[in-house]
Protein backbone atom coordinates (compact mmCIF):
# COMPACT_ATOMS: atom_id res chain seq x y z
CA UNK A 1 0.00 0.00 0.00
CA UNK A 2 1.53 3.18 -0.84
CA UNK A 3 0.32 5.42 2.46
CA UNK A 4 1.74 2.85 4.51
CA UNK A 5 4.86 3.40 2.57
CA UNK A 6 5.36 6.49 2.90
CA UNK A 7 4.61 6.05 6.23
CA UNK A 8 7.19 3.72 7.15
CA UNK A 9 9.80 6.09 4.93
CA UNK A 10 8.92 8.98 6.39
CA UNK A 11 7.85 10.61 3.07
CA UNK A 12 3.93 11.16 4.54
CA UNK A 13 3.22 14.80 4.78
CA UNK A 14 1.54 14.93 8.24
CA UNK A 15 -0.98 17.70 8.64
CA UNK A 16 -2.08 18.97 12.36
CA UNK A 17 -5.26 20.80 12.85
CA UNK A 18 -5.18 22.77 16.20
CA UNK A 19 -1.83 23.98 17.32
CA UNK A 20 -2.36 24.28 21.38
CA UNK A 21 -1.31 22.20 24.76
CA UNK A 22 -2.14 18.76 21.89
CA UNK A 23 -1.38 19.86 18.30
CA UNK A 24 2.03 21.31 19.25
CA UNK A 25 3.56 18.30 20.81
CA UNK A 26 2.62 16.00 18.11
CA UNK A 27 4.22 18.39 15.71
CA UNK A 28 7.17 18.11 17.98
CA UNK A 29 7.33 14.46 17.60
CA UNK A 30 6.36 14.36 14.22
CA UNK A 31 9.23 16.91 12.73
CA UNK A 32 11.53 15.18 15.38
CA UNK A 33 11.03 11.68 13.39
CA UNK A 34 11.60 13.78 10.00
CA UNK A 35 8.32 13.62 8.61
CA UNK A 36 7.07 17.58 7.23
CA UNK A 37 5.02 18.90 9.24
CA UNK A 38 2.14 21.48 8.34
CA UNK A 39 0.31 23.04 11.26
CA UNK A 40 -3.06 24.38 10.86
CA UNK A 41 -4.42 26.82 13.56
CA UNK A 42 -7.27 29.55 13.26
CA UNK A 43 -5.32 31.86 15.11
CA UNK A 44 -3.34 34.57 12.67
CA UNK A 45 -1.49 35.07 16.22
CA UNK A 46 -0.43 32.01 17.58
CA UNK A 47 0.55 30.64 13.61
CA UNK A 48 2.69 34.51 13.63
CA UNK A 49 4.59 33.38 16.40
CA UNK A 50 5.15 29.91 15.04
CA UNK A 51 6.71 30.88 11.84
CA UNK A 52 9.07 33.09 13.38
CA UNK A 53 10.49 30.52 15.99
CA UNK A 54 7.93 31.51 19.30
CA UNK A 55 6.52 29.25 21.63
CA UNK A 56 3.32 29.75 23.79
CA UNK A 57 3.40 27.00 25.73
CA UNK A 58 5.83 27.28 28.63
CA UNK A 59 6.89 23.64 28.40
CA UNK A 60 7.70 24.00 25.14
CA UNK A 61 10.64 26.30 24.68
CA UNK A 62 11.12 28.64 21.73
CA UNK A 63 14.23 27.42 21.20
CA UNK A 64 12.70 24.01 20.01
CA UNK A 65 10.38 26.12 17.47
CA UNK A 66 13.24 27.51 16.21
CA UNK A 67 15.07 24.22 15.70
CA UNK A 68 12.02 22.71 13.98
CA UNK A 69 11.42 26.06 11.77
CA UNK A 70 15.22 25.41 10.78
CA UNK A 71 15.03 22.34 9.92
CA UNK A 72 12.38 23.20 6.95
CA UNK A 73 9.85 20.64 8.14
CA UNK A 74 7.08 22.66 9.99
CA UNK A 75 5.46 26.07 8.86
CA UNK A 76 2.42 26.92 10.50
CA UNK A 77 -0.72 28.06 8.45
CA UNK A 78 -4.45 29.43 8.70
CA UNK A 79 -4.73 28.48 5.21
CA UNK A 80 -6.95 25.18 5.04
CA UNK A 81 -6.76 24.79 1.50
CA UNK A 82 -2.76 23.58 2.23
CA UNK A 83 -4.80 20.32 3.68
CA UNK A 84 -4.49 19.31 -0.71
CA UNK A 85 -0.93 18.89 0.20
CA UNK A 86 -0.86 16.28 3.11
CA UNK A 87 -1.08 12.68 3.34
CA UNK A 88 -2.09 12.04 7.16
CA UNK A 89 -4.41 14.65 8.98
CA UNK A 90 -4.67 14.67 12.83
CA UNK A 91 -7.12 16.57 14.14
CA UNK A 92 -6.55 18.15 18.16
CA UNK A 93 -9.17 20.77 18.40
CA UNK A 94 -11.45 21.63 22.00
CA UNK A 95 -14.30 19.84 22.36
CA UNK A 96 -16.26 21.93 25.48
CA UNK A 97 -19.74 21.55 26.47
CA UNK A 98 -22.32 24.13 26.25
CA UNK A 99 -24.16 25.96 28.97
CA UNK A 100 -26.59 23.50 29.36
CA UNK A 101 -23.51 21.03 29.98
CA UNK A 102 -24.01 18.92 26.55
CA UNK A 103 -21.44 18.24 23.99
CA UNK A 104 -20.59 21.21 21.91
CA UNK A 105 -18.29 18.97 18.81
CA UNK A 106 -18.56 22.82 16.60
CA UNK A 107 -14.75 22.85 16.68
CA UNK A 108 -14.63 19.17 15.42
CA UNK A 109 -16.67 19.37 12.55
CA UNK A 110 -15.68 22.67 11.47
CA UNK A 111 -12.25 20.91 10.86
CA UNK A 112 -13.71 17.75 9.48
CA UNK A 113 -15.62 19.80 7.06
CA UNK A 114 -12.05 21.59 6.13
CA UNK A 115 -10.22 18.25 5.75
CA UNK A 116 -13.41 17.21 3.43
CA UNK A 117 -12.90 19.70 0.99
CA UNK A 118 -9.71 18.57 -0.07
CA UNK A 119 -9.53 14.98 1.15
CA UNK A 120 -8.37 12.53 -1.47
CA UNK A 121 -7.52 9.02 -2.21
CA UNK A 122 -5.66 7.25 0.11
CA UNK A 123 -5.36 10.14 2.97
CA UNK A 124 -5.53 9.06 6.39
CA UNK A 125 -7.60 11.36 9.11
CA UNK A 126 -7.01 10.55 12.83
CA UNK A 127 -9.50 12.54 15.39
CA UNK A 128 -7.26 13.02 18.93
CA UNK A 129 -9.89 15.14 20.53
CA UNK A 130 -11.76 13.84 23.40
CA UNK A 131 -15.35 12.72 22.80
CA UNK A 132 -18.33 10.69 23.63
CA UNK A 133 -17.68 6.97 22.01
CA UNK A 134 -19.30 6.59 17.96
CA UNK A 135 -18.24 10.51 17.49
CA UNK A 136 -16.06 9.19 14.99
CA UNK A 137 -18.00 6.90 13.20
CA UNK A 138 -20.86 8.93 13.54
CA UNK A 139 -20.41 12.54 13.03
CA UNK A 140 -16.59 12.59 11.30
CA UNK A 141 -16.71 9.76 8.97
CA UNK A 142 -20.88 10.77 7.41
CA UNK A 143 -18.86 14.13 6.57
CA UNK A 144 -15.66 13.32 4.76
CA UNK A 145 -17.91 10.57 3.01
CA UNK A 146 -20.14 13.23 1.90
CA UNK A 147 -17.36 13.74 -1.01
CA UNK A 148 -18.14 10.22 -2.66
CA UNK A 149 -14.88 8.68 -1.33
CA UNK A 150 -15.37 5.34 1.35
CA UNK A 151 -14.01 4.93 4.59
CA UNK A 152 -11.83 1.87 4.42
CA UNK A 153 -11.64 1.68 0.72
CA UNK A 154 -10.46 5.29 -0.67
CA UNK A 155 -9.88 6.74 2.41
CA UNK A 156 -9.02 5.66 6.38
CA UNK A 157 -10.32 6.79 9.52
CA UNK A 158 -9.03 6.05 13.12
CA UNK A 159 -9.29 7.50 16.79
CA UNK A 160 -6.29 8.03 19.35
CA UNK A 161 -6.98 9.73 22.18
CA UNK A 162 -4.33 12.35 23.16
CA UNK A 163 -2.82 11.86 26.90
CA UNK A 164 -1.26 14.92 27.27
CA UNK A 165 -0.01 16.27 31.06
CA UNK A 166 1.23 19.53 30.87
CA UNK A 167 3.88 20.14 32.99
CA UNK A 168 4.69 16.41 33.67
CA UNK A 169 8.48 16.16 33.93
CA UNK A 170 8.12 12.62 33.32
CA UNK A 171 5.90 11.84 30.80
CA UNK A 172 4.96 13.81 27.71
CA UNK A 173 3.98 12.97 23.86
CA UNK A 174 7.26 10.60 22.87
CA UNK A 175 7.27 8.39 25.68
CA UNK A 176 2.96 8.03 26.88
CA UNK A 177 1.48 4.69 25.35
CA UNK A 178 -0.21 5.80 22.33
CA UNK A 179 -4.32 4.10 22.32
CA UNK A 180 -5.44 3.80 18.36
CA UNK A 181 -8.66 2.41 17.23
CA UNK A 182 -9.60 2.14 13.50
CA UNK A 183 -13.23 2.64 12.17
CA UNK A 184 -12.10 -0.08 10.04
CA UNK A 185 -8.98 -3.24 9.97
CA UNK A 186 -7.40 -1.07 7.53
CA UNK A 187 -7.46 2.57 9.47
CA UNK A 188 -6.25 1.18 12.24
CA UNK A 189 -2.92 -0.62 11.21
CA UNK A 190 -2.12 2.30 8.94
CA UNK A 191 -2.72 4.94 12.37
CA UNK A 192 -0.56 2.21 14.33
CA UNK A 193 2.35 2.71 11.64
CA UNK A 194 1.71 6.13 11.62
CA UNK A 195 2.37 6.30 15.59
CA UNK A 196 4.54 4.21 15.85
CA UNK A 197 7.17 6.29 14.48
CA UNK A 198 6.68 8.97 17.16
CA UNK A 199 6.09 7.76 20.21
CA UNK A 200 7.16 4.66 22.20
CA UNK A 201 4.73 2.45 22.54
CA UNK A 202 1.22 2.08 20.35
CA UNK A 203 -1.58 0.23 22.34
CA UNK A 204 -3.86 -0.58 19.35
CA UNK A 205 -7.92 -1.97 20.11
CA UNK A 206 -10.30 -3.40 18.11
CA UNK A 207 -12.91 -0.16 17.04
CA UNK A 208 -12.35 3.81 17.18
CA UNK A 209 -15.07 3.24 19.81
CA UNK A 210 -12.80 1.10 22.45
CA UNK A 211 -10.64 4.11 22.17
CA UNK A 212 -13.10 6.89 22.71
CA UNK A 213 -14.05 5.02 25.35
CA UNK A 214 -10.71 4.31 26.67
CA UNK A 215 -10.34 8.26 27.20
CA UNK A 216 -13.58 8.80 28.99
CA UNK A 217 -12.89 5.77 31.25
CA UNK A 218 -9.73 7.14 32.27
CA UNK A 219 -11.03 10.77 32.78
CA UNK A 220 -14.01 9.50 34.85
CA UNK A 221 -12.12 7.53 37.26
CA UNK A 222 -9.61 10.90 38.00
CA UNK A 223 -13.09 12.77 37.77
CA UNK A 224 -14.65 9.99 40.43
CA UNK A 225 -12.02 9.61 42.66
CA UNK A 226 -11.35 13.71 43.00
CA UNK A 227 -15.00 14.37 44.03
CA UNK A 228 -14.86 11.45 46.78
CA UNK A 229 -11.83 12.92 48.48
CA UNK A 230 -13.44 16.50 48.02
CA UNK A 231 -16.43 15.25 49.65
CA UNK A 232 -14.28 13.75 52.37
CA UNK A 233 -12.87 17.18 52.75
CA UNK A 234 -16.00 18.54 53.46
CA UNK A 235 -16.80 15.83 55.92
CA UNK A 236 -13.79 15.41 57.93
CA UNK A 237 -12.98 19.42 58.62
CA UNK A 238 -16.51 19.18 60.42
CA UNK A 239 -15.59 16.32 62.39
CA UNK A 240 -12.08 18.11 63.39
CA UNK A 241 -9.83 15.67 61.07
CA UNK A 242 -7.19 17.12 58.26
CA UNK A 243 -8.12 15.34 55.15
CA UNK A 244 -3.99 15.26 54.03
CA UNK A 245 -3.08 13.91 57.07
CA UNK A 246 -5.44 10.64 56.65
CA UNK A 247 -4.35 10.46 52.92
CA UNK A 248 -0.93 10.75 53.54
CA UNK A 249 -1.29 8.08 56.08
CA UNK A 250 -3.78 6.10 53.93
CA UNK A 251 -0.96 5.99 51.01
CA UNK A 252 1.36 3.93 52.80
CA UNK A 253 -0.66 1.02 52.28
CA UNK A 254 1.23 -0.84 49.54
CA UNK A 255 -1.50 -2.28 47.68
CA UNK A 256 -5.29 -1.63 46.89
CA UNK A 257 -5.06 2.55 47.78
CA UNK A 258 -4.52 4.96 45.12
CA UNK A 259 -4.17 8.58 46.49
CA UNK A 260 -6.20 11.36 45.00
CA UNK A 261 -6.13 15.02 46.38
CA UNK A 262 -8.94 17.29 46.93
CA UNK A 263 -8.67 20.89 45.72
CA UNK A 264 -10.70 24.33 45.01
CA UNK A 265 -12.04 22.74 42.35
CA UNK A 266 -11.42 20.79 38.73
CA UNK A 267 -9.83 22.34 36.18
CA UNK A 268 -8.17 21.94 32.65
CA UNK A 269 -10.14 20.43 29.33
CA UNK A 270 -9.91 17.34 30.77
CA UNK A 271 -11.52 16.22 33.55
CA UNK A 272 -14.42 18.68 34.42
CA UNK A 273 -15.50 18.20 31.00
CA UNK A 274 -15.10 14.92 29.22
CA UNK A 275 -17.13 13.00 31.64
CA UNK A 276 -20.16 14.48 30.91
CA UNK A 277 -19.79 13.43 27.18
CA UNK A 278 -20.63 9.74 27.86
CA UNK A 279 -23.10 11.01 30.36
CA UNK A 280 -24.99 12.83 27.59
CA UNK A 281 -24.45 9.96 25.38
CA UNK A 282 -25.86 7.05 27.54
CA UNK A 283 -29.26 9.17 27.73
CA UNK A 284 -29.65 7.51 24.08
CA UNK A 285 -29.21 4.62 25.62
CA UNK A 286 -32.10 5.13 28.40
CA UNK A 287 -29.03 4.31 31.22
CA UNK A 288 -28.34 6.61 34.21
CA UNK A 289 -24.61 7.56 34.74
CA UNK A 290 -25.24 8.62 38.57
CA UNK A 291 -21.20 8.13 39.65
CA UNK A 292 -20.79 10.72 36.49
CA UNK A 293 -23.36 12.99 37.24
CA UNK A 294 -22.98 12.60 41.34
CA UNK A 295 -18.69 13.13 40.75
CA UNK A 296 -19.73 16.67 38.35
CA UNK A 297 -21.82 17.57 41.30
CA UNK A 298 -19.33 17.32 44.17
CA UNK A 299 -16.61 18.92 42.23
CA UNK A 300 -18.40 21.69 40.97
CA UNK A 301 -19.38 22.63 44.15
CA UNK A 302 -15.82 23.27 45.64
CA UNK A 303 -15.54 26.57 44.61
CA UNK A 304 -18.57 27.92 46.69
CA UNK A 305 -16.96 25.60 49.66
CA UNK A 306 -14.14 27.78 49.26
CA UNK A 307 -15.60 30.85 49.45
CA UNK A 308 -16.90 29.91 52.12
CA UNK A 309 -14.14 29.13 54.23
CA UNK A 310 -12.96 32.70 53.12
CA UNK A 311 -15.83 33.71 54.78
CA UNK A 312 -15.38 31.87 58.19
CA UNK A 313 -11.92 33.01 58.28
CA UNK A 314 -12.77 36.64 57.86
CA UNK A 315 -15.77 36.15 60.19
CA UNK A 316 -13.15 34.73 62.97
CA UNK A 317 -11.67 38.39 62.55
CA UNK A 318 -14.72 40.16 63.18
CA UNK A 319 -15.01 41.30 59.04
CA UNK A 320 -17.65 40.78 56.64
CA UNK A 321 -16.37 39.35 53.02
CA UNK A 322 -18.23 41.87 51.62
CA UNK A 323 -15.78 45.09 51.22
CA UNK A 324 -12.61 43.01 51.87
CA UNK A 325 -9.67 42.66 49.82
CA UNK A 326 -8.76 38.52 48.63
CA UNK A 327 -5.51 38.29 46.80
CA UNK A 328 -5.53 34.63 45.18
CA UNK A 329 -2.30 33.53 44.26
CA UNK A 330 -2.52 30.77 41.22
CA UNK A 331 -4.57 31.16 38.62
CA UNK A 332 -3.33 28.22 36.62
CA UNK A 333 -5.78 24.76 36.98
CA UNK A 334 -2.61 22.88 38.20
CA UNK A 335 1.15 23.89 39.41
CA UNK A 336 3.14 24.87 37.27
CA UNK A 337 1.63 25.12 34.09
CA UNK A 338 0.95 28.22 32.31
CA UNK A 339 -3.14 27.00 31.15
CA UNK A 340 -5.54 28.42 33.13
CA UNK A 341 -8.72 26.79 31.10
CA UNK A 342 -11.38 25.34 33.23
CA UNK A 343 -9.28 26.82 36.29
CA UNK A 344 -11.45 26.84 39.28
CA UNK A 345 -9.13 30.50 40.85
CA UNK A 346 -11.83 31.93 38.14
CA UNK A 347 -15.38 30.19 39.40
CA UNK A 348 -13.39 31.75 42.96
CA UNK A 349 -12.79 35.30 41.75
CA UNK A 350 -16.49 35.26 39.86
CA UNK A 351 -18.09 34.37 43.01
CA UNK A 352 -16.06 36.61 45.17
CA UNK A 353 -16.80 38.97 43.47
CA UNK A 354 -20.82 38.68 43.25
CA UNK A 355 -20.15 39.05 46.77
CA UNK A 356 -18.77 42.21 46.86
CA UNK A 357 -15.08 41.59 47.92
CA UNK A 358 -12.51 43.10 46.18
CA UNK A 359 -10.30 40.57 43.96
CA UNK A 360 -6.60 40.33 42.67
CA UNK A 361 -4.49 37.79 41.70
CA UNK A 362 -0.92 36.70 41.33
CA UNK A 363 0.19 34.27 39.12
CA UNK A 364 4.18 33.36 37.64
CA UNK A 365 2.64 31.53 34.64
CA UNK A 366 -0.10 33.53 34.11
CA UNK A 367 0.26 37.22 33.54
CA UNK A 368 -3.08 38.21 32.38
CA UNK A 369 -6.78 36.23 32.03
CA UNK A 370 -7.49 35.36 28.69
CA UNK A 371 -11.37 35.97 27.04
CA UNK A 372 -12.80 32.49 27.18
CA UNK A 373 -16.19 31.04 25.94
CA UNK A 374 -18.04 31.96 29.67
CA UNK A 375 -15.73 33.59 31.33
CA UNK A 376 -14.14 37.54 30.79
CA UNK A 377 -11.78 38.28 33.89
CA UNK A 378 -10.06 41.33 32.61
CA UNK A 379 -7.65 41.38 35.39
CA UNK A 380 -3.92 41.12 34.98
CA UNK A 381 -1.12 39.63 37.77
CA UNK A 382 -0.09 41.65 40.23
CA UNK A 383 3.74 41.89 41.45
CA UNK A 384 3.62 39.38 44.62
CA UNK A 385 5.15 41.60 47.80
CA UNK A 386 5.09 41.52 51.36
CA UNK A 387 3.55 44.80 51.41
CA UNK A 388 0.76 43.65 48.98
CA UNK A 389 0.79 40.25 51.10
CA UNK A 390 0.31 42.63 53.85
CA UNK A 391 -2.45 45.01 52.70
CA UNK A 392 -4.72 42.25 52.00
CA UNK A 393 -7.74 41.07 54.30
CA UNK A 394 -6.74 37.40 53.18
CA UNK A 395 -4.47 35.50 50.79
CA UNK A 396 -6.18 32.81 49.25
CA UNK A 397 -3.97 29.66 47.88
CA UNK A 398 -5.80 28.20 44.62
CA UNK A 399 -2.20 26.71 42.93
CA UNK A 400 0.31 25.46 44.85
CA UNK A 401 3.17 26.56 42.41
CA UNK A 402 6.99 25.44 43.56
CA UNK A 403 8.06 29.01 42.66
CA UNK A 404 6.16 30.81 45.89
CA UNK A 405 8.01 30.62 49.06
CA UNK A 406 5.10 29.70 51.63
CA UNK A 407 7.35 30.21 54.53
CA UNK A 408 7.49 34.23 53.27
CA UNK A 409 3.67 34.09 52.34
CA UNK A 410 2.80 33.45 55.72
CA UNK A 411 5.13 35.54 57.15
CA UNK A 412 3.85 38.86 55.86
CA UNK A 413 -0.29 38.07 55.13
CA UNK A 414 -3.12 38.48 57.49
CA UNK A 415 -5.41 35.58 56.92
CA UNK A 416 -4.33 32.54 54.86
CA UNK A 417 -6.93 30.00 53.37
CA UNK A 418 -4.97 27.10 51.92
CA UNK A 419 -6.79 24.68 49.00
CA UNK A 420 -4.09 22.75 48.10
CA UNK A 421 -1.92 21.82 51.85
CA UNK A 422 0.72 24.17 50.20
CA UNK A 423 1.45 25.19 53.86
CA UNK A 424 1.62 22.01 55.64
CA UNK A 425 5.43 22.70 55.61
CA UNK A 426 5.46 26.12 57.73
CA UNK A 427 6.10 26.04 61.19
CA UNK A 428 5.58 30.19 62.13
CA UNK A 429 2.40 31.83 61.94
CA UNK A 430 0.08 28.79 61.85
CA UNK A 431 -2.71 30.58 63.26
CA UNK A 432 -3.15 32.06 60.62
CA UNK A 433 -3.49 29.75 57.99
CA UNK A 434 -7.05 28.44 57.66
CA UNK A 435 -7.72 24.91 55.37
CA UNK A 436 -9.74 24.66 53.02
Amino acid sequence: MELLRKIDSLQARIGVIGLGYVGLPLVREFSKAGYAVTGFDIDPEKVAKLNSGQSYIKHIPSSLIESLRATGRFEATTDYAKLAGVDCVVICVPTPLDKMREPDLSYVVNSVESVAETLHKGELVVLESTTYPGTTDEVVRPILERTGLKCGADFYLAFSPEREDPGNPKYSTGNIPKVVGGVDETSGKLAVALYRKVVSAVVPVSTARVAEACKILENIYRSVNIALVNELKVLFDRMGIDVWEVIEAARTKPFGFQAFYPGPGLGGHCIPIDPFYLSWKARQFETPTRFIELAGEINTSMPDYVVSKISDALNDRGKALKGSTVLVLGAAYKKDVDDHRESPSIIIIEKLQAKGALVDYNDPHIPRFVRQREHDLRLESVPLTAKLLASRDVVLIATDHTAYNYDWIVEHSNIVVDTRNATKDVKAGREKIFKA
